[in-house]
């Protein structure tokens, strides 16, 4: 066993090789009975006769080979630092931190905004390496620095081309190929022009995002407007959205279960409002999956998890399958008996409750569940300036009645 009774051993290497090791972490990587990584890291061991397993796809099946040898001396290499994107943090969720032990190089955006001359506090750090490239659209605002992991060489011309399909075409992008080694590179260009239609594989991405007048600017708080989602109408509108998402309250890594999701806004506003969060959106019409679908990959919530089915037979599944729900929210089918039981049977201590209606029914069943456990009902009128003639007046909405409440930790 490693030290202090650790079985797994995971050390960051950086491009330069077996060299950017630390004495402690040369010495850590000598003590292992079984050497794991990727063909680039296992070839900087030479002729070493100890077992050795390479990395394979899908990555969670090594993932797995891993864990089934768990207490034998194992030590994975890894680039940069492991717990950053990388596979010290897969295994981090797994085993308990007393059983791995965690020797980090330096990562990538270290190295990167020191030669660009970058504070990292002002930067935003993301991965696409393994991951849609629909991830970045909400990171792409007006001023905001960026810095991405890449998944291959031709990311960096898929990460121009979506920035001026978005009306950020004047970015400048600095692409740095194998940062720390002998083969080091930097590669300048503007999006719209971006002229490397192929890099190393090895390479991270800076972006310092500019927007052109056709720029779509998309808010980053909660409030995206209507237009921004492919929908047939059963759209929960801008404002009512803002006050639904104040009241469901996102926080990182929470959940969220959106019952009647029409076309998933209510959905994509929570995983885009904090950082890690998670949403299972529950719709029956064929069209609205869709919809739900082509949404979440248009504004960056590709995870998004979408259930198709009747809401009380999809939440009866949940129930069973999924991870406890953070949040609730109820978008369609607010009538339907025995909903809001369920839903609170699921609903995590502390969590909220909220639903929206628009019928007199659906406003008796909001009462019922007002008079049972309390909360707030609140009605929501929206009215918005609309030609009359020559003039203007004001066109009412139909108003919305919303009920929140907050599930006390007693039950």
């Amino acid at each position: 066993m490693s030290e202090q009774g650790a079985w797994l051993t995971i050390l960051g290497i950086g491009e330069e090789g077996l060299d950017s090791l630390t004495p402690v972490a040369r010495r850590l990587l000598d003590q292992a009975k079984v050497l794991v990584g990727g063909e680039r890291h296992l070839a900087m061991l030479g002729n070493d006769q100890r077992e050795q397993m390479a990395w394979t796809s899908p990555f969670s099946s090594m993932v797995e080979k891993v864990l089934d040898r768990r207490g034998e001396d194992i030590c994975i290499l890894a680039s940069g630092d492991p717990m950053c994107f990388g596979v010290g943090a897969t295994f981090s969720k797994r085993i308990p931190v007393s059983e791995m032990l965690v020797v980090p190089g330096i990562s990538s955006y270290s190295l990167a905004c020191s030669r660009l001359g970058w504070v990292m506090m002002d930067v935003d750090m993301l991965t696409l390496h393994g991951r849609p490239l629909s991830l970045l659209h909400p990171h792409v605002q007006p001023g905001a620095k960026l810095l991405m992991l890449s998944e291959n060489g031709t990311t960096p011309a898929e990460v121009a081309s979506l920035l001026t399909d978005r009306g950020f075409g004047d970015s400048k992008i600095t692409v740095l190929e194998h940062m720390g080694g002998e083969k080091e590179q930097v590669l300048d260009g503007v999006a719209h022009c971006w002229s490397y239609p192929a890099c190393a594989d090895l390479n991270t991405i800076a972006v310092e995002c500019i927007a052109t007048h056709r720029a779509e600017i998309l808010p980053t708080v909660p409030g995206l407007p209507d237009d921004a989602f492919v929908h047939d109408g059963q759209l929960t509108k801008k404002i009512v959205r803002s006050a639904t998402l104040s009241a469901l309250m996102p926080m990182a890594g929470q959940v969220l279960w959106d019952l009647g999701a029409g076309c998933g806004s209510i959905s994509i506003e929570w995983m885009r409002a904090a950082r890690g969060t998670k949403a299972v959106a529950v719709e029956r019409d064929q069209e609205r999956l869709s919809s739900i679908a082509a949404n979440a990959q248009a504004l960056g919530t590709p995870f998004l998890s979408i259930k198709e089915g009747e809401l009380l037979s999809v939440l009866g599944e949940l129930m069973k399958q999924e991870q406890r729900p953070d949040a609730i929210f109820v978008g369609g089918g607010a009538t339907s008996d025995g909903l809001f039981d369920l839903c609170w049977q699921a609903l995590k201590p502390g969590g909220r409750f909220v639903a929206n209606v628009v019928t007199l029914e659906g406003e008796m069943k909001l009462f019922e569940w007002h008079k049972k456990v309390g909360g707030e009902l609140n009605r929501i009128a929206v009215s918005q300036a609309s030609p009359i003639g020559p003039y203007h007046g004001w066109r009412a909405a139909m108003p919305v009645t919303q009920y929140a409440v907050t599930k006390k930790y007693d039950g």
